[in-house]
């Protein structure tokens, strides 16, 4: 559980629209502040919190703008899981859990349980769910939270201040190592004021980024019931603790299947934040082992929503009855987050791959232009950045505030980095796997660092240049077919590289204990920055960070971030976030791969969803509904049971 980074984002927005959607936010929000947060001499009051103090929702809104308030409650929507889950747990850091088992849970500031944003329609702001109003002072010092006096877990137990206390220590005792060390250090203290009255203190010289966001989201665990129970987050929980959501973990199979079934008694159904959402009665998890029996599941109807990676299913995949008969729709729902940072990720800490130009060699070898054509239909395009299609993306050489604030650290910044564009992933022909130019750079920067070649192999002082990728058996045959593709190109320069499949919970946890090289991961995109940007990019937490696979430590990167948290305007925090993108594009620890720039969804015709979709969610688990009508032609038709 990182800190939160201001809501990280996974996809790209499209330039325009980005600046359209930011500066329309930003206008609304600077003419309507004064009326949305009440300041008493240095204290703020208020019923949400943004860093700047502009919120886009009055204290007296009804609903959030893109959501249906009326939509009809009932029906049931199946997903997929591809791979083996053995947890209901996601906090420990130990096991393999899934999102579902999140969903019963809330927190002071409300959040998406699927993991998007809230609001899916700005970027940066949070809104009081189990809190009714958030108070503190300009110098965000500390913050108090004044809860709702009717929130209730699911067995009818209060939700209170103590509650929340609570599952702090908790997390900060049991959970993750690299949150529990960054909190303490910056939360030093947490008192309960009364049973709904809690006020965190925030330590003195310390940027005031994520503080309120971070205490605001931490979920809610019923402490009486945990205690006389003996459960803490050591534990898997297969019989998980109540939550106080809109949903309940009904039933538990980590073979075959989870099932919500949303609570008729939710104490927070009528609240302005959740109006139009959680609206149906149940929604199911089915665990299917692989990608290819997952499909065939979705085309018999034992799950009826798909969200598609898959290029190739996409493309070419869809021509079944269900969906030329127009009882299956396919839709591409706009996406305005950057693009989740994936690709191939070296372990920093392997002794050969520590030389950043046998990195350099090993990344020339990816023809991403050949992948894309021939396996991919042509559908994706190759990705440059951590922020891929927003304002924040370093282009061309530092230029204004980004090039003052790079200049400023000094020593810490390469010169070439103030000189020379951005760094941008090669290019190769698309008519050839093997893309002669780029094997002979490759080649080159391999004899130049000491790996000369023997008998065909790579070798330095008689040590071989021998690597092991790890890779997820579960993965789609596309993906599995772009990496075996790569990697037979590595290893006809003379690198004996060793693919490692293994099932799931092998990979996570040999993934968890840096076992591997190479593997084929994701980091985290952002749009503004926050104190999680630690635990993903930072060196603080480098060797043990579930978040930093590459166990990236860099002067320079933490230099940024502090940077980034010390800015007191947007102008600022974006400055930095350029730079920050820049140095980690420079550090060169991850091989850009593809993204897609919109979300490719199919689905049973029996949902409907509000006509304008919001930027940063697709919103399926959140605000869509079941049409009953619709659901009743595909069973009349034998569609569906």
């Amino acid at each position: 559980m990182p800190i939160s980074t201001a809501r990280v984002q996974k996809r790209q927005l499209p330039m325009m629209q980005l600046w359209t959607a930011l500066a329309v936010t930003v206008s609304v929000a600077v003419l309507g502040a004064d009326l949305w947060a009440e300041e008493q001499g240095e204290i703020i009051t208020s019923h949400g919190y943004s860093f700047y103090g502009d919120l886009r929702y009055p204290a007296d809104y009804s609903h959030f703008d893109y959501v249906n308030p009326d939509a009809p409650k009932g029906g049931e929507i199946s997903l997929p899981f591809v791979g083996t889950l053995d947890s209901m747990n996601p906090y420990s850091g130990k096991g393999r859990a899934h999102l579902f088992s999140i969903f019963a849970y809330e927190s002071l500031l409300g959040e998406s349980p699927s993991g998007e944003g809230l609001p899916a329609d700005v970027y940066g702001e949070a809104y009081c769910l189990l809190c009714e109003t958030v108070e503190y002072p300009k110098d965000k010092s500390w913050v108090i939270f004044h809860m709702r006096k009717d929130a209730k877990f699911s067995d009818g137990t209060p939700v209170t201040a103590h509650d929340i206390a609570f599952s702090q220590n908790l997390l900060l005792d049991e959970g993750l190592k690299s949150y529990a060390d960054a909190v303490r250090k910056r939360i030093p203290k947490i008192e309960v004021i009364d049973d709904l009255t809690i006020k965190f203190h925030f330590a003195d010289g310390i940027s005031r980024r994520s503080l309120i966001e971070t205490v605001g989201g931490v979920p809610a665990w019923p402490s009486k019931w945990m205690k006389e129970r003996g459960v803490g987050l050591k534990d898997d929980w297969l019989e998980s603790p109540p939550g106080s959501g809109a949903y309940i973990i009904d039933d538990i199979d980590l073979s075959r299947q989870i099932k919500l079934t949303r609570n008729p008694d939710y104490w927070g159904k009528d609240l302005p934040i959740n109006k139009g959402r959680f609206n149906f009665d149940t929604i199911k998890l089915e665990i299917i082992s692989d990608d290819t029996a997952s499909f065939e599941a979705f085309k018999s109807g034992l799950y009826t929503f798909r969200s598609e990676g898959d290029s190739k299913k996409w493309a070419a995949g869809y021509d079944f009855p269900k969906v030329t008969d127009g009882f299956i729709k396919k839709a591409e729902l706009f996406d305005g987050s950057p693009p989740t940072p994936t690709g191939v990720v070296f372990n920093l800490s392997s002794e050969i791959l520590k030389d950043r130009a046998v990195r350099r060699a090993i990344a020339l070898m990816f023809n991403f232009e050949w992948t894309n054509e021939s396996l991919q239909y042509g559908l994706f395009k190759h990705r440059a950045s951590f922020s891929q299609g927003t304002p924040v993306m370093a282009n061309g050489v530092p230029e204004g505030a980004e090039l003052e604030l790079l200049a400023s650290l000094g020593d810490l910044i390469p010169a070439e980095m103030l000189t020379q564009d951005a760094v941008v992933p090669h290019t190769s022909s698309s008519k050839r796997l093997l893309d002669r130019r780029n094997a002979r750079a490759a080649q080159k920067l391999l004899d130049d660092a000491g790996w000369e070649v023997v008998n065909g192999r790579r070798q330095k002082d008689g040590v071989p240049l021998r690597l092991e990728f790890l890779f997820n058996s579960t993965s789609s045959p596309t993906v599995t077919a772009a990496i075996e593709n790569y990697i037979s190109n590595l290893r006809g320069i003379g690198i004996d590289l060793q693919l490692e499949k293994v099932d799931s919970s092998q990979y996570t946890s040999r993934e968890r204990g840096r076992d591997f090289d190479l593997i084929y991961e994701s980091y985290a995109a952002f749009l503004g920055t926050g104190t999680g940007l630690s635990q993903y990019y930072g060196s603080e937490a480098a060797e043990f960070s579930l978040f930093n696979p590459a166990g990236l430590a860099s002067p320079m990167v933490d230099a940024i971030i502090d940077a980034s948290l010390a800015a007191q305007t947007r102008e600022e925090e974006e400055a930095a976030m350029s730079a920050l993108d820049r140095a980690l594009r420079y550090e060169f620890f991850i091989i850009p791969m593809w993204y897609n720039d919109v979300n490719w969804v199919a689905y049973y015709d029996q949902y409907d969803r509000p006509e304008t979709q919001p930027p940063y969610a697709v919103g399926h688990l959140d605000y869509w509904w079941y049409d009953a009508d619709k659901a009743q032609k595909l069973r009349d038709a034998g569609v569906l049971r």
